[in-house]
């Protein structure tokens, strides 16, 4: 799929909610045709705008809009938002108050292009566990239960694109960790694919395939999430956030201490034992703050995991006391260079009482993982 807009809006125009007055939007997205591309920045970075431009809601000066085979927007064509094959999921759950659940789902039959599936009308309630809840009006419903609705009625107009706008944002935090699952569910259940805007970490790590970095409405950096979160040159201030995602399986578990390994690659890593089967899929995050370095192997140490590594590249922190370092991985066994690749937080202290510099070998010391899928 490939998204080009340039938009200016004025002093005088009403801005979109969250954004800036005077904003300007100039972005080119090429993103996969399936899975879930996060759409991520700080408020005002765009990424509400370049959503509804996606869904034609706002009229950008140049526009190119490709969904699959599909052109939506280019020089000589301009589909209106209700030709548009989107489902669309606001911060709000937007249900009709005065109809029932399953009211406001059979409107989303009614209005959809395809023919009714009933086989994937009982399978998306289901996914969204709201077979429960079908006859209570949205005011008898929690936030989570509202939000499920919502999706569950956006997929059901059968959508070429799922558009999320940060659905999670209006829920609390234990809401939040309830929903999750259901956007696993759909993420590797339907073969569609979604943008889905955030600016919560948390869900980049859970949900991301592909990820769209805006900042003041420029693309500043876009890629598969494993690669885009171990670049340390970033013009955005990660924070204690800052760290890599990556993907692995389960190979072993040690029940007498509660631990699991998980292999990426040819890289180990133990963590605490989720209960999750040998060869599942899972993916961790480790964060740069959670990652020392030295410069050899530290066997007394209270550290599990501790991995040659080679210093690829060095950048000054947003923090000027701080640096971080990207390392790669490399095998235990033949010290062959692997393709994974931590970040590591020290300070510049630290880096300079290690002579660091590219090219380095050094020991990387993970000190937690989290799992978080």
């Amino acid at each position: 799929m490939h998204f080009r807009f340039r938009l200016e809006r004025s002093q005088n125009q009403k801005p979109v909610p969250g954004d800036d007055r005077g904003f300007a939007l100039d972005a080119d997205i090429t993103v996969p045709g399936r899975g879930v591309t996060v759409i991520f920045g700080a408020s005002g970075s765009g990424k509400t705008t370049l959503l509804r431009c996606v869904a034609g809601l706002e009229q950008p000066k140049f526009g190119y809009v490709r969904v699959l085979e599909h052109i939506w927007q280019d020089d000589n064509v301009s589909l209106p938002a209700h030709k548009r094959a989107i489902g669309y999921v606001f911060q709000e759950s937007s249900l009709f108050p005065f109809m029932s659940a399953k009211a406001n789902l059979n409107y989303a039959i009614k209005r959809a292009d395809a023919p009714f599936n009933p086989e994937q009308y009982e399978h998306l309630i289901d996914v969204m566990g709201i077979r429960g809840v079908l006859d209570r009006l949205p005011a008898r419903l929690s936030g989570g239960e509202r939000q499920r609705v919502a999706i569950c009625r956006a997929l059901l107009l059968q959508p070429k694109l799922l558009l999320m706008d940060e659905p999670l944002a209006s829920l609390d935090t234990a809401r939040k960790q309830d929903i999750l699952p259901y956007l696993e569910r759909i993420k590797s259940e339907l073969n569609i694919p979604i943008l889905y805007v955030s600016h919560a970490l948390d869900e980049v790590a859970r949900l991301a395939d592909h990820v769209v970095f805006l900042d003041n409405g420029s693309v500043i950096a876009q890629g598969d999430v494993t690669d885009v979160f171990s670049r340390i040159k970033l013009p955005m201030n990660l924070g204690e956030g800052a760290g890599v995602i990556l993907q692995g399986i389960v190979i072993e578990h040690a029940p007498e201490w509660e631990l699991m390994c998980v292999a990426i690659g040819s890289i180990k890593l133990w963590l605490k034992d989720s209960g999750d089967p040998l060869q599942t899929k899972v993916r961790v995050r480790v964060l740069a703050r959670d990652v020392s370095i030295a410069m050899g192997c530290e066997t007394k140490s209270s550290i599990l995991n501790r991995i040659p590594a080679e210093v690829t590249d060095i950048a000054v922190d947003h923090d000027s006391s701080m640096v971080l370092i990207q390392l790669r991985l490399t095998t235990r066994d033949d010290q062959s260079f692997d393709s994974t690749y931590v970040v590591s937080r020290v300070t510049r202290r630290s880096a300079h009482h290690l002579d660091l510099k590219k090219g380095d070998c050094v020991w990387a010391q993970v000190k937690s993982v989290a799992l978080v899928h």
